[in-house]
């Protein structure tokens, strides 16, 4: 019997094993339409969570469901088609089949309620099956979308691309979106509460989009917080003990090898001076709109997943598809009772990324850079964060580093602890932070500051004890720090002379009058978002330096020009031109990139810049010494995906004026305030 199913929990999954009956499980929807489980099983729970989610959103999870099948180019095309190749390539499914008994039996009931949830609300509603090849649905095609979903996450999306697209570096000599986490000791606080900030930057809509769920079981599980599609437990959140937040992670997660291939025999490449055979399988790929299937081949080295180019023959090598238990660890976090059993759950080693920030009830706050690490060859002439030679088992790690030598503060004399995607080198007070030197550059973890990390460096001196208040106004800030950190420096713009340049005057001096605030009246910062989006693409793989001259007058005169043709004039707020779009609702909207409270933009019509992600489920939680935890939350636009659904955009007005939702843990109260209670299927 595995240590994490005590022989006491026997009967109650023998008897989870068995058909769910609906009818044992309530989901209570509040004002705002959140629904919250409760059943007297983790695995009904979980059926529960299944339904709930597909009454908001069937169409993203009938997505998951069909990646989990690598079946999307029937629903999709040819992008569609593409994912279903990287699922092959990276063997997703060969994982899960190999490393299924891996996962231990009380979650693998909870993965098989899951499953029947969804399945069943499939049959109960065939009108809504948008993707015929979707259902039915088991249990393994769920962690095969599982591990895709993880390995996309990890950077499959970026590399993968460079690879085929020939941007990756080759050889000499071989031919051929952010987030926000901050953890406050009760030792800092007015009011000797622990306080924790859980603000998720993502899309605001579709499958990377948070969902807001509660769930609750007689088996110890209650927890509240956000979850992606398919997610069969909650990601990140606060049970009645303990919370975490979530941000992404940018240590070297995946490598990249070149492999030096037999000029006599394509399929054959050197491996310790041996000729080996390359493993080759052919992926077949449906897609929709072609009437035939179609053959394309994948490869496979020691080192992982291989692909062919122009440029040479390149492996993938990624933790992320080395451990099927990614979901199975995030559901030990969830029923943790203390510091001790949730460090326990890391130590499973199976989430391969984010950053954690954690906070609990007995005066613990705790941050970790989390990932699961390669041992890797220290000697210095291996490039870890370039192209590797594929040719030799010295560059094959085959080791992971235990949770206790990836960087981490527990109770730093600060009294806080603080994430923004940027260094866990820079946690904390100065006094307090780790020695980077002490970590092997070989791990690649992040040495820089963002504009976020620094703003909130400035924010926290001459702060003694921090009040409730003022917590939340250090998530919400929209200023931007004295000395901006973006890739491209724009002092060069902020010294022009205007008067210099009178066709342009207007503009220049909008940007050099502006207080680096990202609010919606700011005329300053409409003309910035411009001259970012500008630059960020016209300068897409430029190594990091100021703008010069001529590109600083090219930009103002690409602003002016913008600003004329589609608003006829140049004194626009940055709500004229940036939009929160929910449907037919278009509002003017706040946030830049990379400010506490971030926008990121894709051109929307008629010159408009629609929100795409940034800014979105926010979740603030104190953990007094009795009771449960105080938690109020907030989500870009509501719990439902249906345009005619009174949840469709609720929260969007409380999402603009910075202001949350009460939110509880406690059963009598949800169902005392509910909305409408119900079994799933009624």
């Amino acid at each position: 019997m595995k240590k994490w199913f005590p022989l006491f929990l026997l009967f109650s999954v023998q008897l989870a094993a068995q058909k769910i009956n609906p009818n044992t499980i309530t989901i209570a929807r509040d004002s705002f339409g959140v629904p919250h489980i409760f059943a007297a099983t983790d695995p009904e729970v979980a059926y529960g969570l299944a339904w709930a989610h597909a009454e908001d959103d069937f169409n993203t999870l009938q997505l998951v469901v069909l990646s989990g099948k690598a079946k999307l180019g029937a629903a999709l095309g040819k992008k569609g088609a593409e994912a279903d190749y990287v699922i092959d390539l990276l063997r997703c499914r060969q994982l899960v089949d190999e490393q299924w008994n891996t996962l231990s039996p009380d979650f693998i009931q909870l993965i098989k309620g899951y499953v029947q949830g969804l399945n069943d609300y499939a049959k109960k509603h065939p009108d809504e099956v948008k993707y015929k090849k979707a259902f039915p649905f088991d249990e393994k095609e769920y962690m095969t979308a599982v591990i895709f979903s993880v390995a996309i996450f990890c950077g499959v999306d970026y590399t993968l691309p460079e690879i085929l697209g020939g941007k990756v570096a080759t050889l000499p000599g071989f031919s051929s979106q952010g987030s926000n986490a901050f953890a406050f000791h009760p030792s800092r606080t007015a009011t000797g509460e622990a306080f924790l900030a859980i603000n998720a930057h993502q899309p605001v809509e579709g499958p990377t989009a948070f969902y807001e769920a509660h769930v609750q079981s007689e088996q110890g599980w209650n927890m509240l917080g956000g979850l992606l599609a398919g997610g069969c437990v909650i990601l990140h959140g606060t049970n009645e003990n303990l919370g975490w937040a979530h941000t992404v992670n940018y240590p070297d997660k995946i490598d990249v090898y070149q492999l030096q291939m037999n000029p006599e025999n394509n399929n054959q490449y050197k491996f310790d001076d041996q000729w080996v055979n390359l493993e080759v399988k052919k992926a077949k790929l449906k897609v929709k709109g072609i009437p035939v299937t179609i053959g394309k081949k994948i490869y496979w080295s020691k080192y992982g997943a291989t692909v062919k180019t122009k440029q040479g023959v390149f492996s993938l090598r990624l933790p992320a598809t080395m451990d099927i238990r990614v979901m199975e660890e995030w559901y030990r976090m969830n029923k943790a009772r203390n510091f001790t059993e949730f460090y326990r759950a890391l130590s499973m080693n199976s989430l391969p990324m984010f950053n954690i920030m954690y906070a609990d009830r007995y005066d613990t706050i705790f941050y970790i850079s989390n990932v699961k690490l390669p041992r890797r060859n220290p000697d210095p002439k291996y490039n870890w964060r370039g192209t590797l030679p594929g040719n030799t088992s010295a560059t094959l790690w085959t080791e992971f580093k235990p949770e206790k030598e990836l960087p981490q503060y527990i109770n730093p004399s600060s009294g806080y602890l603080f994430n923004t995607n940027h260094s866990p080198f820079f946690a904390t007070d100065p006094k307090d932070n780790l020695d980077s030197n002490k970590y092997d550059p070989n791990d690649g973890f992040e040495r820089y500051h963002n504009n976020r990390s620094q703003r909130v460096t400035e924010l926290m001196k001459g702060i003694d004890k921090i009040d409730y208040a003022a917590f939340k106004r250090l998530k919400f800030d929209q200023q931007l720090p004295q000395q901006l950190q973006y890739r491209y420096g724009i002092d060069t713009m902020l010294g022009m002379d205007a008067n210099s340049y009178p066709a342009l005057k207007d503009v220049i001096t909008c940007l050099q009058q502006w207080d680096h605030k990202a609010i919606a009246t700011s005329k300053g910062a409409a003309v910035f978002l411009l001259a970012y989006e500008y630059v960020s693409k016209k300068l897409t793989g430029v190594p990091a330096r100021q703008l010069t001259k001529a590109e600083s007058l090219e930009t103002y005169q690409y602003i002016n020009d913008y600003l004329l043709k589609y608003f006829g004039k140049t004194d626009c707020s940055l709500g004229d031109i940036q939009k929160l779009i929910r449907g037919n609702d278009i509002r003017p909207a706040w946030g830049l990139p990379d400010v506490l409270t971030a926008a990121y933009t894709d051109p929307y019509k008629n010159g408009l810049r629609k929100v795409v992600s940034g800014d979105a489920y926010i979740c603030f939680v104190r953990y007094p010494k009795n009771g449960l935890p105080i938690i109020e939350s907030v989500n870009t636009f509501g719990a439902s995906s249906h345009p005619g659904s009174p949840h469709f955009k609720d929260q969007m007005t409380m999402f603009q004026n910075q202001q949350t939702k009460h939110m509880t843990l406690d059963k009598q109260e949800v169902l005392k305030t509910a909305e409408r209670v119900y079994h799933p299927g009624e």
